[in-house]
């Protein structure tokens, strides 16, 4: 055993630079004998504690500062290349504690992961960190596993199947499997908290898109894919889309409240005409699937006016009237 010990000093020393040390709290090396008695319960001396940390320098590169340089003590510097920031750590800790398509199980034990990627001093920053948001997370615990089976058939080329679940009133909500395609699988994209495929389903040589947390029982296929779509037409397809549904693309003109400049920007790129119109109103120009388009206008009525194409504005007067025989307006 205590050929292990020694052997093992240097790890001692590095994981207690990284877990106890940054730029405000050093350690000298009598500190660093305690913590690896007091942590790994092992004797060394001071000696080994400098010798090894020459090592760490000399021969594996690591960024550590000394007494002679600082005049106080020993601590690790991060490195840019390998070593997160912590608001970096944050960044990935908002992301899966609010994300809609992870199960809480596994977001806590990420963000376990992420914790142990920081020293004690950035840790307790998070200390007193809360989750502020609605109860509306997947249960799907296959979510981050069909992403990797996903990603493993889209790089070798092969086809897959899989359950599509939708919710369904019964005698309560419950999730029930709608359909089992059989899709050649192109992208995994992000968009509004949630994964989606983008995939061509068997028989068919458009694109449509799946959400990930309601994939189950993702099964890869010996069939390869055979349908040829370039990078173009997926990123095309990609940023096109308007709230996840897909269809032919129309070019759609909108007289546009200024409110909705920033939304505008994040929902449909740069890559669009927009021509101030007033210092409350800009014309908008865009290349986007009618559905998707209708469903945004519908939810910013007042600040948005369809102007052509005609049939999607004929379409959008045909909703009002429906709802305002409904109100009895």
């Amino acid at each position: 055993m205590e050929l292990y010990e020694k052997n093992g000093n240097i790890l001692y020393i590095l994981n207690i630079l990284k877990k106890y040390t940054d730029n405000e709290h050093m350690l000298t090396s009598v500190d660093i004998q305690k913590k690896v008695k007091e942590i790994y319960n092992v004797d060394i001396d001071p000696r080994t504690v400098r010798r090894n940390i020459n090592l760490l320098k000399e021969k594996f590169g690591y960024d550590i500062s000394s007494r002679q340089e600082n005049g106080q003590g020993y601590y690790i510097s991060k490195n840019p290349e390998t070593d997160f920031e912590h608001g970096e750590i944050r960044a990935i800790i908002d992301n899966f504690s609010y994300a809609n398509y992870i199960v809480p199980s596994i977001a806590k034990s990420i963000i376990k992961k992420c914790k142990n990627l920081q020293n004690i001093y950035e840790n307790d920053k998070l200390k007193d960190y809360e989750i502020f948001s609605r109860d509306s997370k997947t249960k799907n615990m296959e979510v981050i596993k069909n992403i990797e089976d996903i990603s493993e058939a889209i790089q070798k080329k092969y086809k897959i199947t899989f359950d599509y679940c939708k919710y369904a009133i019964t005698n309560k909500l419950e999730e029930q499997i709608s359909s089992t395609p059989v899709v050649s699988p192109f992208a995994i994209v992000y968009d509004k908290q949630q994964f989606y495929l983008i995939a061509v389903k068997e028989g068919n040589t458009d694109f449509y898109y799946y959400r990930l947390d309601r994939i189950k029982n993702v099964n890869v296929l010996p069939d390869k894919i055979s349908i040829k779509k370039t990078k173009s037409q997926i990123q095309e397809y990609a940023t096109s889309t308007v709230e996840m549904f897909g269809g032919e693309m129309v070019e759609i003109e909108a007289d546009v409240s200024m409110y909705l400049l920033n939304d505008v920007i994040e929902r449909f790129g740069k890559d669009i005409t927009i021509i101030k119109k007033s210092d409350d109103e800009f014309k908008l120009i865009v290349n986007a699937n009618e559905l998707g388009f209708r469903i945004w206008t519908m939810r910013n009525m007042d600040l948005v006016e369809v102007i052509r194409p005609v049939s999607l504005r004929t379409e959008i007067e045909n909703v009002i009237k429906t709802a305002k025989n409904k109100y009895g307006i």
